[in-house]
């Protein structure tokens, strides 16, 4: 029976849906960062090019626009979805003006507090972009426009085409992917084909979800909301990425002293958020302290006993 499980962790709150201790269904929630479907009192300072209001230190766009309300002004907004992360304009948060009083986000799941199982092979997963099945892999790389998911593998174009069907619906799931998503298969010709392909689709894509039937070239288009930023885009800010899975991964270490060793630039990270650092320190009942080393990986940091 699938259960969710909850970890409060230092700078992020994970959730993963886990059956048979698999994966099937992730989110992250960075602490630095106001979540969906908190609603709160912000002010209106911009209204061309772009509604701007900025609320708790962020600054939101207002897609939907505003009326009646000059810059300057305080208004009640609820944020839609979380700032995805960069310095791009289309990478703020987004919010709509509200009526509702000021309260906080839902939970990421309703679930008990454990450990995750398998949660560093997820992580790998969204560091590369790569996704193994049976016959073949899927290729993901987040786009400006959408997620794009490429096809690859050794057996027949049809077959192919359905087995990757099933894999793209379990990773959109698994990696929280949302907003648009194309999803690239073989070429299939035959229409019978490519409907077998749109059926796979629909049974086994996440719920709510829309997507175009595949056309001659085996293109669909996959359309999901996208309240917060999903694991692949999480780990293309690659350094904040890394210094959270290694605040994790020194979390579980014995208690007692520890030194934090990483590529420079996790350090930085690290440095910047004293808050993660105090953090670690009350887990772990002593004193971390930090060491650059140029020659790990970003993903190779690790904790050391002083």
């Amino acid at each position: 029976m699938p259960e969710w499980l909850i970890e409060r962790g230092i700078a992020e709150t994970r959730a993963a849906l886990v059956e048979d201790g698999e994966i099937l269904e992730a989110r992250v929630r960075r602490d630095s960062v106001i979540p969906a479907g908190t609603v709160l009192e912000a002010k209106l300072v911009a209204v061309a090019p772009r509604v701007a209001v900025e609320a708790a230190g962020e600054t939101f766009l207002l897609p939907r626009g505003v009326s009646g309300v000059s810059e300057g002004r305080s208004l009640f907004v609820e944020v839609t979805r979380e700032a995805l992360g960069g310095a791009e304009p289309w990478k703020r948060g987004l919010a709509r003006i509200t009526s509702d009083a000021p309260r906080a986000a839902p939970p990421l799941a309703e679930g008990r507090e454990a450990p995750i199982p398998d949660w560093d092979d997820l992580l790998e997963e969204a560091r590369s972009g790569i996704v193994p099945f049976n016959g073949g892999e899927l290729r993901i790389e987040p786009t400006a426009a959408m997620t794009m998911i490429d096809v690859d593998g050794w057996l027949a174009p049809t077959e192919l085409a359905q087995v990757a069907a099933w894999g793209a619906a379990q990773a959109i799931r698994r990696l929280d992917l949302g907003g648009s998503v194309g999803i690239d298969f073989p070429t299939m010709g035959a229409r019978q084909a490519r409907r077998d392909v749109d059926r796979v689709l629909d049974e086994y894509l996440p719920k709510p979800s829309e997507h175009t039937a595949i056309n001659g070239f085996g293109f669909v288009q996959v359309v999901r909301p996208r309240p917060r930023a999903s694991l692949v885009e999480l780990a293309r800010d690659r350094a904040p990425f890394e210094a959270r899975a290694l605040l994790r991964r020194a979390a579980t270490e014995p208690p007692g002293p520890k030194r934090i060793v990483a590529h420079p630039a996790v350090i930085s990270v690290i440095e910047q958020h004293p808050a993660w650092l105090d953090a670690l320190c009350r887990r772990l009942g002593g004193n971390i302290g930090l060491r650059a080393d140029a020659s790990l990986t970003m993903s190779g940091g690790y904790a050391e006993n002083v």
